[in-house]
């Protein structure tokens, strides 16, 4: 097989909430082909409210539906490099500035101080939008930069992954940031600080072989594609057919790979619990009132 056309790619399919697209009044659910408001589907956190597709998110979105308010940006400031003269059908400069261009920032990550239902902490963002949120040195050295930071500042962090694995344009630069995240985040636990990852859709390659399955508490999306090598590189591989679901979320948390799965609609509120249950937090009373109702309310009457 040529070079060119090992590397060539189909055109994509249109993210109907993709950041950079020009708004409409309403799109396409990929997964059920029903029509829908997206001012609606935006109120409901990006997620289907016919059949639950958890649409994939950009960066700046995913930090919308999280966070309390917008957050103090730290990322942003670090730059990816061409070290190693990268060339196939096009130079490693010119898929950058491509990326660069769509999404807004310089690299496929996002990271900054916020605060979840009023509880502070450190995010880190992965941009699928950005090269399939693939990782190269400048999103490893964000996210390690993120967790020293919150580290020094006594801050949990929440880390949303998002990616195809390791950026192959920075070859081995690219692989040690499995290794260099990995030792970073070790300044969290040793100061008992929680970090919990969010994996989405997808999170595959070198990223979930390293700090996105490696956290204290790990939560996924339903039905996100979670793995190291795809589906059909292992069929392929083994010769053998693989269970139904496999590498979907359900399928790993009945596996023990993950912890729990919480629909985005619920995430900030229950990232919050478990953050202040891991910080040894108190819950504000109007939230433990309002818990305390809803679990009366729904006991059954004798």
């Amino acid at each position: 097989m040529a070079l060119d056309k090992f590397f060539r790619r189909r055109r994509p399919q249109v993210n109907p909430v993709a950041e950079t697209e020009t708004p409409d009044l309403w799109g396409k659910c990929p997964q059920c082909k029903e029509n829908v408001y997206l001012r609606d589907l935006a109120a409901g956190a990006y997620v289907c409210p016919s059949c639950g597709l958890h649409h994939r998110l950009g960066a700046s979105r995913r930090a919308e539906v999280l966070c309390d308010s917008p957050l103090e940006q730290w990322s942003g400031r670090v730059h990816p490099v061409d070290a190693l003269k990268f060339h196939d059908t096009e130079s490693y400069p010119e898929r950058l500035k491509r990326a660069q261009l769509k999404t807004g920032r310089p690299d496929a990550i996002l990271t900054g101080r916020g605060s979840i239902e009023g509880v502070d902490v450190v995010v880190a963002i992965m941009d699928f939008e950005f090269s399939g949120g693939s990782m190269g040195s400048v999103v490893g050295e964000e996210i390690a930069r993120a967790a020293e930071r919150a580290a020094q500042m006594g801050l949990p962090l929440v880390l949303v992954a998002a990616s195809g694995g390791a950026r192959m344009q920075e070859s081995a630069l690219s692989l040690m940031q499995m290794a260099k995240t990995t030792i970073a985040l070790e300044a969290l636990s040793a100061r008992g600080l929680p970090y919990i990852s969010v994996l989405t859709d997808p999170t595959t390659g070198g990223v979930t072989a390293s700090f996105a399955t490696i956290a204290d508490v790990i939560v996924a999306e339903p039905g996100a594609l979670i793995g190291f090598a795809g589906p059909r590189v292992i069929q392929q591989t083994i010769r053998q057919s693989l269970p139904e679901g496999f590498q979907r979320a359900e399928f790993l948390l009945e596996h023990g790979m993950v912890d729990m799965i919480v629909d985005r609609r619920q995430q900030r509120s229950d990232l919050a619990k478990l953050l202040r249950l891991l910080m040894h937090q108190p819950v504000p009373v109007a939230q433990a009132q309002a818990a305390s109702s809803q679990a009366a309310s729904t006991q059954v009457a004798p």
